[in-house]
């Protein structure tokens, strides 16, 4: 049977021990305040539970500290009525008033009084998915560290392939490389190798790859390319796996996907960050807020200082303005014109930060209401202000010395589409003329040339 009163807890989370405090019930002051230290050991974390659940706590507040918070998170997660972790800039105590006892009781006193907001932790499946996605991200960085590191080795031994070659890393340009750690083919022979348009360059490369590698450094760079190979197979791997744990969120994905700029990669990222259930923020501007994806607040005396956007989820940050940058240079997109629009107020770089918000709303709206994305074209907002923009148009050409006469086009006439070739006649074989258009009977023998005609005489007959 649940208890019928409140009691809190606060917990100051370190790498080897978290101290707890437990106030008394709420109503009851004059009970003693409880105290205790852990080690964090998983069998000392169980036994902290089994205390917990001895003296009836109710509420559990701790702080996040790294990733020791997490193991004690798994185990308390569920067994309590409330559980959250909090952000350790919320809850700094006073300088030289500062002990980690005293640390657990200010926040389980400020746990009491109502003034913590905890910090959005999705579920066990979001998180696990969160690891890998971050993960992967962590291996690429390795990646272009190794691709650096080899890029340096082949500029100090003189081999200027990427000054021809636009990637060093190419099936060609891979192969150069290999050869240049076997050592035994010359430049001609490695120039040879090129594919593709890279092969019109072969006089250049074949000057780029007499350098100067002596036998250290073609044992280096073969290191650094048995790296680069394991490297990507470990990302391989990780996109397998977060293909198959994504496959519970298939729905949000797609819906998600259909934004312009919001590419594969990205969608894993915006499910992983943010998992399917957005109930934890209020509105969309709290979502925006919490991906630091919106002007600061910092004002003092009246005036308005930086408005910087603040530290926030850098993985989900850097995502949002990655897709906002590929959205930025799409077609007849509502979300380019949007970008163009605010680029000349603000410049390149806050118009991309804007954007990134805008996105962000958008795919709140799409999740937490189970909609569709919907273009609205890239004139949108000359259509929207249609008047404004015709007469700012006329006045500049009569500036100019033009005399304006406007007159508005009919609706255009929709052009008849091609169909698809399994609805198509055959071809016309080589031979005497058909005589289709003596007897009357729509000509099946079709040609590339006889299209118009073919779309003029109308659908076949069945």
């Amino acid at each position: 049977m649940k208890p019928n009163y409140r009691r809190c807890c606060g917990i100051d989370v370190h790498k080897d021990s978290v101290s707890v405090c437990v106030l008394p019930p709420v109503g009851q002051a004059r009970a003693e305040i409880r105290r205790r230290k852990f080690r964090t050991y998983t069998r000392d974390l169980k036994q902290l539970r089994t205390w917990l659940k001895n003296c009836q706590v109710t509420d559990i507040a701790m702080e996040s500290t790294g990733q020791y918070w997490r193991p004690l998170w798994n185990l308390l997660e569920g067994e309590f009525e409330k559980l959250i972790l909090i952000n350790p800039q919320h809850i700094k105590g006073l300088k030289g008033y500062k002990t980690d006892p005293k640390d657990a009781q200010w926040i389980a006193d400020l746990l009491e009084t109502g003034k913590l907001r905890g910090s959005l932790v999705p579920t066990r499946p979001v998180r696990e998915l969160r690891d890998l996605t971050r993960n992967r991200v962590n291996v690429l960085d390795d990646i272009n560290r190794v691709k650096n590191r080899i890029e340096q080795l082949c500029q100090s031994g003189n081999i200027k392939v990427s000054s021809v070659a636009t990637d060093l890393f190419g099936v060609s340009g891979r192969r150069m490389l290999k050869a240049i750690v076997e050592g035994l083919r010359d430049p001609g022979w490695m120039a040879d190798y090129a594919r593709g348009s890279l092969r019109r360059k072969r006089n250049d490369l074949a000057l780029a790859l007499e350098g100067t590698f002596t036998a250290e450094q073609r044992w280096l760079m073969n290191r650094e390319l048995h790296q680069l190979e394991w490297l990507e197979q470990q990302v391989e791997l990780l996109e397998t796996e977060i293909e198959r744990r994504l496959i519970p969120f298939a729905e949000v994905l797609v819906r998600v996907s259909t934004i312009p700029g919001v590419d594969r990669v990205t969608a894993w990222t915006i499910v992983a960050e943010l998992g399917p259930d957005l109930s934890a923020f209020a509105d969309a501007s709290h979502l925006a807020s919490w991906a630091g994806l919106c002007p600061g607040n910092n004002e003092s005396g009246g005036k308005r200082l930086s408005g910087r956007t603040r530290k926030s989820n850098r993985y989900i940050k850097r995502a949002m303005c990655q897709a906002a940058w590929a959205a930025s240079h799409t077609k007849n997109t509502f979300l380019a014109a949007f970008y163009r629009r605010m680029s000349i107020r603000k410049g390149a770089n806050r118009a991309i930060v804007a954007l990134a918000h805008h996105m962000v709303v958008v795919i709140y709206n799409l999740i937490t209401r189970n909609e569709e994305y919907v273009e609205f074209g890239g004139d949108y907002y000359d259509q929207r202000n249609k008047p404004r923009v015709v007469s700012r148009l006329t006045k500049r050409l009569e500036k100019l010395g033009f005399e304006v006469t406007l007159r508005e086009l009919p609706a255009p006439v929709e052009q008849s589409v091609a169909p698809p070739e399994s609805e198509l006649p055959a071809k016309k074989k080589r031979g005497r003329p058909c005589k289709c258009g003596e007897r009357g009977i729509p000509c099946r023998h079709y040609t590339s040339g006889d299209l118009n005609s073919f779309m003029q005489q109308g659908p076949l007959p069945a």
